[in-house]
């Protein structure tokens, strides 16, 4: 651990990803969310043994869901931003595509949270943003960010980076998330190599991590 003025700074995976100051964010894996992803198969997979591994280790472990409001209550920016995805002529014409209770906008059955696990609705691509989660975060102690899940290139790219905003370490398990475009998917992991603020690391390297030595 590089140490100044008293503070330990991180220089390694290990030294970042302490399971009792660690949490593990899992982006966005709704049903309908996954069914635009190209290898849901693979991610599914990897989400699936990065939570078993964040349980096993005393993770915290924070469930994300992008939910819509209804269209009355939408504000302009979700309008603009809804009919731009819908490819709308007019904002008359966009629809809410995942109300809370809907099945597209459910978690991927293969990853349901236990009774010690929490999911945070969000209208936003930053987790952190309009929700309770950096609160929830910081009375932990926590100091490390892990994230997975899709879509990098929508959601977990602001999502990092905010978090290295706040004062986290982001860390990014790379063949555990997923793009609705490969090609922006692998633009936005290159433009957080480029930053610096994130650490980018495998399944396999974040599980040794956390396994009991």
């Amino acid at each position: 651990m590089d140490e100044r003025y008293g503070l330990g700074v991180p220089r390694s995976l290990t030294e970042a990803c302490d399971p009792r100051r660690t949490a593990l964010l899992v982006y966005d894996m709704q049903i309908g969310v996954l069914n635009q992803i190209g290898e849901r198969g693979r991610v599914v997979r990897r989400a699936v043994e990065v939570v078993e591994a964040a349980r096993a280790a005393g993770v915290r472990t924070y469930f994300l869901r992008h939910v819509t409001l209804p269209t009355q209550l939408m504000g302009a920016s979700q309008l603009r931003m809804w009919r731009a995805w819908q490819r709308a002529e007019r904002a008359a014409d966009v629809v809410s595509p995942f109300p809370p209770d809907a099945a597209q906008t459910q978690l991927t059955p293969e990853l349901r949270p236990t009774d010690r696990e929490a999911v945070i609705d969000k209208i936003t691509m930053s987790a952190f943003e309009g929700t309770w989660l950096d609160i929830a975060l910081r009375d932990c102690g926590i100091t490390t960010v892990a994230v997975i899940g899709v879509a990098l290139e929508i959601g977990i790219e602001p999502t990092v980076r905010h978090a290295a905003d706040l004062g986290y370490v982001p860390v990014v398990i790379t063949d555990a998330c997923g793009a609705g475009d490969p090609e922006a998917g692998e633009r936005s992991l290159a433009a957080l190599r480029f930053a610096g603020d994130a650490l980018l690391t495998t399944t396999e390297e974040f599980r040794a991590v956390l396994a009991p030595q």
